[in-house]
C-alpha cells in the first residue's frame, strides 16, 4: 500500500494542504555567542576533553528541554498525544529533513532510531529475496572492507544464512585521493560480478567510521548504475551536519543518516530516504511489526508501539538551534571542518607523525597518525590506550589500528612504523586546550615509554 502525507496516519490532514516548506536558511540576524554555546553544552563533564562527538553526538541544552516538554505532554494525555499530536509533530520532522536533503517527497522519509535499524530494513528486504528464490544462490552483496560492524553482521543475519554471498572491498588506508578508492571499488564490482553472478546490493558509506574518510558516494552510485547493481544504500551515519546531503544528485535507492551525532537531536534518531522508485519496488518494511504493517514504511516507522518518540520530534528544534548560528548549518559544518584539519595538523607535527587523509577526505573528524614508540600492536592495544587516555588524563578519543599488510610497508616517523590513529572530532562545544590535552598525554606516554599491557602505573 502506497502511503501518503495527507493520510492522518501519517500525521496529515485530508482537509489541510502539504506541511509548509521549512526553511533551512538560518533567519536570525545575529550569531549564537561563545557564553551562549558554553551554556547549551553545560551538561558536558567539564573534566573530560571530548574530542569524539563522530561516536554519540552532542545535544544542546535547548533542543533536551523541547524533548521534555514533547515527554511531558504524552505523560500528562497520552490518548490525546497518541491521536493528535504524534503523528503530525513526525511528519513535521520529516518535512524538515526533506528540505534538508533535496528529496522530492516527505513520502519518501521515514524516522527510525539510528543507521542499525535502516540497515535492518534493507538487508531484511535482500534476504527475503534470497530465501524466496527471487535471487540466484551467491548472488552478492558488495561492502566497503570498513562497513559499520553491525552492518556486517545484519548481512550475516539475514544475506549470508539464506544463501547470499559478500565481498569486501578492500579500500587503502591512509588515503590522499579519491582515485585510490574509486580504483579498489571498480575492482570489487568486477568481483562480484564473477562467474556471471549479480550483484544485488551494494552498500556505501558517505563518510567511513574508523578510520574515517569522506567517500566519493556520488561517483560510486554512478558506477553502480552503470555496472547493473540492482539496489545501492548510502550508509551515510555521518553525515547530516557534516557534509552537504543531495539525495537527488547522490542517486541511491537507500540513504540513511543518524540526527543524533552531527545534528543536534538526542539520542537516538535517524532518517531513511526511500527514493519513491525503491519504496514502490522492494518489500521494504520496519524490522518491529506493529498493527500498521503494509501501510508503507514512514507510517510503521511512526508507530511501533508505545515507547518515547520525543527524540523524532525534536528535529525542527535542532534546526532551529543551528540556525542561530553564522550561517545556519552551513557555517557550522565549515567551522568544524576548518578546525579539525587545524587540530589534526597541530597534533601531527607535535607526535611527529601523519594525517590519515588529506583534508579535502574529510569533514568533522581526521584521523592522525600515534608515535610509534607507543608500540601499540594490536586491537587490543588499541582499546587499552583508549581507556588509558580516559581514565588517566581524562580525555575521550577514539583509537584505531592500522595492521601492517603483507608485502607492503606502513607510513613511518622517526622512531617506526606508525600503527595507530587517533580519530579527532570537532563540535561546536570543543576548544584549542581540548586537543591540547591529548597532545600532551601522548607526548608523556611516548617520552616515558608506558605502554604495557596495562597502562595505568599505580
Amino acid at each position: 500500500m502506497q502511503e501518503n502525507s495527507k493520510d492522518a496516519r501519517n500525521g496529515g490532514d485530508s482537509l489541510s494542504t502539504t506541511p509548509t516548506q521549512v526553511s533551512k536558511k538560518p533567519r536570525v540576524s545575529f550569531s549564537i555567542t561563545e557564553h551562549e554555546i558554553h551554556h547549551e553544552f553545560s551538561h558536558h563533564n567539564p573534566n573530560v576533553a571530548r574530542i569524539n562527538n563522530g561516536s554519540f553526538g552532542s545535544c544542546p541544552g535547548s533542543v533536551l528541554a523541547s524533548q521534555k516538554n514533547w515527554q511531558l505532554q504524552f505523560l500528562q494525555q497520552p490518548d490525546d498525544f497518541y491521536f493528535n499530536t504524534l503523528r503530525k509533530g513526525i511528519l513535521h520532522s520529516r518535512t524538515v529533513i526533506k528540505d534538508l536533503i533535496n528529496a522530492d517527497d516527505v513520502d519518501e522519509i521515514s524516522l527510525v532510531d539510528n543507521a542499525t535499524t535502516a540497515a535492518a530494513i534493507v538487508l531484511q528486504q535482500i534476504g527475503r529475496a534470497f530465501a524466496e528464490g527471487n535471487f540466484a544462490k551467491n548472488d552478492t552483496v558488495l561492502m566497503l572492507h570498513c562497513a559499520y560492524q553491525a552492518v556486517k553482521k545484519s548481512i550475516q543475519a539475514y544475506v549470508t544464512r539464506a544463501g547470499g554471498s559478500v565481498i569486501e572491498i578492500q579500500l587503502p588506508f591512509p588515503v590522499t585521493s579519491n582515485e585510490e578508492i574509486i580504483s579498489e571499488f571498480k575492482r570489487g564490482i568486477e568481483k562480484g560480478k564473477a562467474n556471471g553472478k549479480k550483484i544485488r546490493l551494494a552498500i556505501i558509506d558517505h563518510i567511513t567510521s574508523m578510520p574515517c574518510v569522506v567517500i566519493p558516494v556520488k561517483e560510486l552510485v554512478k558506477i553502480c548504475r552503470e555496472e547493473g547493481v540492482d539496489q545501492v544504500f548510502v550508509d551515510a551515519a555521518h553525515a547530516i551536519g557534516s557534509v552537504e546531503i543531495n539525495v537527488k544528485e547522490i542517486g541511491a535507492d537507500f540513504y540513511v543518516s543518524n540526527l543524533h551525532k552531527w545534528f543536534f537531536c538526542p539520542p537516538s534518531v535517524a532518517f531513511l530516504y526511500c527514493k519513491k522508485a525503491a519504496s514502490s519496488e522492494f518489500d521494504v518494511h520496519h524490522p518491529v511489526v506493529s498493527h500498521e504493517y503494509g501501510n508503507g514504511l514512514p507510517i510503521e516507522s511512526a508507530w511501533i508501539g508505545t515507547r518515547d518518540y520525543s527524540s523524532q520530534l525534536v528535529v525542527p528544534a535542532a534546526l532551529e538551534f543551528v540556525n542561530r548560528f553564522e550561517d545556519g548549518i552551513q557555517g557550522i559544518m565549515k567551522s568544524n571542518h576548518e578546525e579539525v584539519v587545524k587540530m589534526g595538523k597541530m597534533l601531527a607535527e607535535s607526535w611527529g607523525t601523519n594525517l590519515g587523509s588529506s583534508p579535502e577526505m574529510c569533514a568533522g573528524m581526521i584521523m592522525v597518525g600515534l608515535p610509534s614508540r607507543l608500540r601499540v600492536s594490536s586491537e587490543d592495544d588499541a582499546s587499552r590506550l583508549r581507556s588509558h587516555l580516559r581514565e588517566c588524563h581524562g580525555v575521550e578519543v577514539p583509537i584505531h589500528y592500522q595492521g601492517l599488510k603483507d608485502g607492503k610497508e606502513g607510513v613511518k616517523d622517526k622512531d617506526g612504523v606508525i600503527t595507530a590513529y587517533a580519530r579527532i572530532s570537532h563540535q561546536v562545544y570543543n576548544k584549542s586546550e581540548d586537543y591540547c590535552k591529548l597532545r600532551d598525554a601522548v607526548n608523556r606516554l611516548s617520552e616515558n615509554l608506558l605502554i604495557r599491557k596495562t597502562f595505568c602505573p599505580e
